[in-house]
């Protein structure tokens, strides 16, 4: 058997033969390729088993099929097989979670030295999730999140900024002023997956016991960018200190149930592209990784973390004339987000 990449909120090399679109591993090789175990119940993994109405049309000549296995599960695939790379859709339910339970999911990412934190690490507290990137202005906004995070860390309040960025050196550039807000890196984007998060700056505001009061919003931490995005920093900072303070919301849970709308498969498709399109590039092979991370661009074309994400990637400058003509293109489709629109004064 030839070795294959199964990338999704993590990178795993196993055995197993592509043939005709279907990856082939052994049985025994399923935890370690997407994390679940076949029995006799169903695939389970931990206290939960999908119940899986035929268990033989998971096997090919003996062997387990992960496309079919990860259709079971409900999980989109897409496989390259000259690469040998196979993305897998991260598990839908946690983003349901969040859309629709308001229950924030339990990311695990890895800080800029490499040492793994997941959001429940800071449970028990306020916590104002700050998604950003080095391809986006808001890298310069850490100064000003570290700003409220001196104000309110003594009020049992806590900011964690996720880069959505493939290295830890496109990151550390932006954090010389950070000195002690968590900064955690998001190469495989799972925050973008599992809140649909289509564009950055997106804050999300999450109380002491890990349930969502505020969704997806577009806030500035400054007014450095002011006039260029037409939104003010001051009635978002207000209205966190409201929060941390005195418990005031801004929306009713209702509102906040309705506030995102969830990924397409085509936006998640677009995500799986743009993984298999960075694990190519990291091997050197530059025409698969072109040819997936445009794939991703034209299954979301409006989506920031997809196709502004992937200009640096592709030798494109994501401050140049092609991100002015997708911000321009952005506008004339008027200007679709995942999430809240900014906060505007009183």
């Amino acid at each position: 058997m030839d070795t294959v990449t199964i990338v999704s909120d993590e990178t795993t090399a196993i055995a197993a033969d592509v043939v005709d679109g279907r990856v082939l591993v052994d049985a025994n090789a399923l935890p370690d390729a997407l994390g679940w175990t076949l029995k006799p119940e169903g695939l389970c993994r931990d206290d939960t088993c999908v119940p899986v109405r035929d268990g033989d049309a998971l096997f090919v000549g003996g062997r387990l099929d992960l496309v079919a296995v990860a259709d079971a599960l409900g999980r989109l695939t897409v496989v390259d097989a000259d690469a040998g790379i196979v993305a897998v859709a991260i598990d839908q339910e946690q983003r349901r979670a969040a859309l629709d339970g308001l229950t924030a999911p339990d990311v695990t990412l890895r800080d800029l030295d490499g040492e793994e934190h997941s959001l429940s690490d800071w449970g028990g507290r306020k916590r104002l999730l700050h998604a950003f990137s080095s391809w986006c202005g808001c890298r310069y906004d850490l100064p000003g999140w570290q700003a409220l995070q001196d104000e309110l860390g003594d009020e049992n309040f806590t900011v964690i900024a996720v880069a959505i960025d493939e290295s830890p050196d496109d990151v550390r550039p932006w954090t010389d002023e950070v000195t002690t807000m968590p900064v955690l890196i998001d190469p495989q984007h799972v925050l973008t997956e599992v809140y649909a998060i289509s564009n950055v700056p997106a804050v999300v505001w999450i109380d002491e016991d890990g349930a969502i009061v505020r969704p997806n919003s577009v806030a500035f931490s400054n007014d450095m960018f002011k006039e260029f995005t037409g939104v003010e920093s001051g009635p978002h900072l207000d209205a966190v200190r409201e929060w941390v303070r005195d418990g005031t919301t801004t929306m009713s849970e209702a509102e906040a149930r309705a506030a995102v709308p969830d990924l397409t498969d085509d936006e998640v498709l677009a995500r799986l592209h743009f993984r298999v399109g960075v694990e190519a590039r990291r091997r050197g092979d530059d025409a698969t990784a072109r040819r997936h991370l445009e794939r991703a661009g034209e299954l979301a074309p409006m989506d920031f973390t997809v196709r502004r994400a992937a200009m640096p990637l592709l030798g494109g400058d994501p401050f140049g004339p092609e991100f002015m003509e997708l911000f321009a293109e952005w506008q004339a489709a008027g200007s679709p987000f995942h999430g809240l629109p900014p906060m505007a004064a009183d």
